[in-house]
């Protein structure tokens, strides 16, 4: 039996799959399409809250350095990620790679926690676009009917119809073509970036030498807790990270890595990209470079215009205009965070139906869902299902009780890509890889390592929710997964012959 959960499904073997016509994906994606899906889905609201937020509690000045050294942690995966999305170019990103190199019940793991994530987080991101929409409309004078402004407040019937309308549009353009979507998320990165470049240029004007004084705060010893909001490292072994200080930096770390997931978002359109060997890493390592300079920018510019101490946490960046004496900026920053959900909804959407056809194709799922549609080839039966379940989620479910997006899925995933990079290149060193990780296995065990921390400092809580998802994950593998799978079918054939 541990033979054919752990069996592996040969490079050749995927991407001959891929070049059937029921399920063969358009290639329309270029090296620019996947840096800007990169830069879509990466900056969200985090670029306009984190940094204040961080500043205040954990790192003061010193979380421009925290942004550098979650980059860096996110730059030793994505090199894995570069080499695995140019050696196996089809889709479904971790959950392939794991396939290739770890084996069915390893991929089967993935693919679930990954299928989850990014439907999670497409719903929390859905309800944050709709609380800043509904923002700018009652500044405009449009105020919705509370029954359709979502569950938090709300007496009796709530739906989020804000909500719910925008993962309806993004699932039609998703359905509609790739390179669609490619067109629109182009149009709102550079609305969003040039609405960060502008805060920048202009925050600078407002820099007071004194506010960066110290740079590096005094350490703050913090109380170990023993609840499940804890850190899991906590109740481990009953310590407590310090905030302040140069620990505090590496504190700092762990919170913002998170503004960061994404970019392996970009691995998933791996089977829709026209020179995957060549663009692949190209889009990966861009949009993580972009998105590093523009955090440490923005870090640098919004404790250096108000002292940390005094950053508000919920609209850092709007409110330090504001004690300037400049309050029309938030408003300009309220816009450009809603213009910026709108592609990190429509990506994260992309991915998880990426991942879930692959694993569909590979039969661990429903065959039903991995024919793609012959006039837009896109993957449409799983693009409408799971964004009409999003919407639902989305407009019924009030943002106080939506989980966070699963963090630990894709460290998680950063782990086993690391890990079967190593084993890939044991295994099968006669593959041809345009994009090689240098100094293997070094840079893939230094990955896992800092994906372990990180994952240890995440609250217990999000572990026993893993946990839970696991379980379930294994039924239904069990159940159904294992004996439809592509490969056991294929292994009955020739027992059979």
């Amino acid at each position: 039996m541990s033979s054919t959960l752990f069996r592996t499904k040969k490079v050749e073997q995927s991407i001959q799959d891929t070049e059937e016509p029921e399920h063969a994906l358009k290639k329309s994606l270029s090296a620019l399409d996947l840096t800007v899906f990169g830069v879509g889905v990466i900056i969200g609201t985090g670029i306009f809250v984190l940094t204040g937020t961080v500043a205040k509690n954990n790192a003061g000045p010193a979380t421009a350095l925290a942004f550098v050294v979650a980059g860096v942690v996110c730059a030793l995966a994505a090199l894995c990620y570069a080499e695995f999305a140019s050696t196996v170019p089809v889709a479904g990103s971790a959950y392939t790679f794991s396939y290739a190199s770890l084996g069915e019940l390893p991929a089967w793991i993935i693919g679930w926690d990954l299928v989850l994530e990014f439907a999670l987080g497409t719903a929390v991101v859905a309800v944050g676009w709709s609380g800043y929409i509904a923002s700018l409309l009652d500044n405009a004078g449009i105020h919705l009917p509370e029954a359709l402004s979502g569950r938090d407040g709300a007496h009796g019937f709530g739906f989020d119809i804000l909500a719910a309308l925008l993962v309806l549009v993004l699932t039609g353009i998703l359905v509609l073509g790739t390179k669609l979507s490619a067109r629109v998320t182009s149009i709102v990165v550079a609305i969003k970036v040039t609405v960060v470049l502008t805060v920048i240029v202009a925050g600078a004007f407002f820099i007071k030498g004194d506010n960066y004084k110290p740079f590096i705060p005094k350490s703050q010893a913090v109380e170990a807790g023993g609840s499940l909001q804890s850190p899991l490292i906590q109740l481990m072994f009953g310590w407590a990270p310090s905030n302040f200080g140069v620990m505090g930096i590496f504190t700092a770390a762990s919170v913002v890595f998170f503004a960061f997931i994404g970019f392996d978002v970009v691995a998933t359109a791996a089977e829709e990209t026209r020179n995957p060997q060549r663009d692949m890493p190209r889009g990966i390592l861009g949009s993580l470079l972009i998105c590093t300079a523009l955090y440490v920018a923005v870090s640098i510019v919004v404790t250096g215009m108000q002292k940390y101490t005094d950053l508000s946490i919920t609209a850092p960046l709007a409110d330090a205009f504001k004690a300037t004496g400049h309050p029309w900026f938030a408003g300009f920053i309220s816009f450009g965070a809603a213009v910026g959900l709108t592609t990190v909804c429509m990506i994260l959407l992309l991915g998880q139906t990426r991942v879930f056809f692959a694993m569909s194709r590979d039969g661990l799922l429903p065959t039903f869902f991995s024919h793609v549609h012959p006039k837009f080839r896109t993957p449409h039966r799983p693009t409408i299902l799971l964004g009409v379940i999003i919407a639902i989620v989305a407009g019924f479910t009030p943002l106080s009780e939506l989980a966070e997006l699963v963090n630990i899925g894709t460290l998680f995933a950063f782990v086993v890509v690391a890990i079967g990079v190593i084993i890939l290149r044991k295994s099968r060193p006669d593959l041809p890889r345009a994009f090689r990780t240098p100094w293997v296995p070094v840079i893939p065990i230094l990955s896992v390592l800092a994906s372990l921390w990180l994952m240890l400092n995440l609250p217990a809580e999000t572990w026993l929710r893993f946990a839970i998802w696991m379980v379930l994950g294994f039924a239904v593998y069990f159940l159904y997964g294992r004996t439809h799978s592509r490969l056991n079918r294929r292994a009955e054939t020739e027992e059979v012959a």
